[in-house]
């Protein structure tokens, strides 16, 4: 059986509203540098698996853990896969948030790694 035509559409456009599996997927995949089929093959599933799973809602609240087993076997995953992701992208925009410049906007790590680039700091401990 083949997936309705409106799928990947429903699922793109799902990556912008935060309480999907959309959205924190693409955070995840723009934090890590993954391509969906990355994304999929992470979560060893299918790309059309995760379209599907894109149009769940995030969990959330008490129940999360329950959330997250649901969605997991319902779809063919581990919950741990999808967990580690979940919690991977909530604390990186906690991080985020908390490392704000409230004069600039801009995260502290970020205006941190740009300080870095303009001395021309590499990785090499100086002697």
């Amino acid at each position: 059986m083949s997936n309705p035509d409106w799928l990947e559409h429903a699922a793109r456009r799902g990556q912008s509203e935060t309480w999907t599996l959309a959205f924190v997927f693409e955070q995840y995949r723009q934090l890590e540098g993954l391509s969906p089929d990355d994304l999929a093959r992470e979560l060893n599933c299918s790309r059309d698996t995760l379209l599907w799973m894109s149009l769940c809602r995030k969990p959330e609240g008490d129940t999360r853990r329950e959330q997250v087993t649901a969605i997991a076997e319902r779809h063919g995953v581990t919950p741990l896969s999808l967990a580690r992701i979940l919690r991977h992208v909530e604390i990186m925009a906690t991080l985020a948030m908390s490392t704000r410049d409230e004069q600039t906007g801009t995260s502290r790590i970020q205006l941190a790694a740009r300080d870095r680039i303009d001395r021309g700091d590499d990785d090499e401990p100086t002697p």
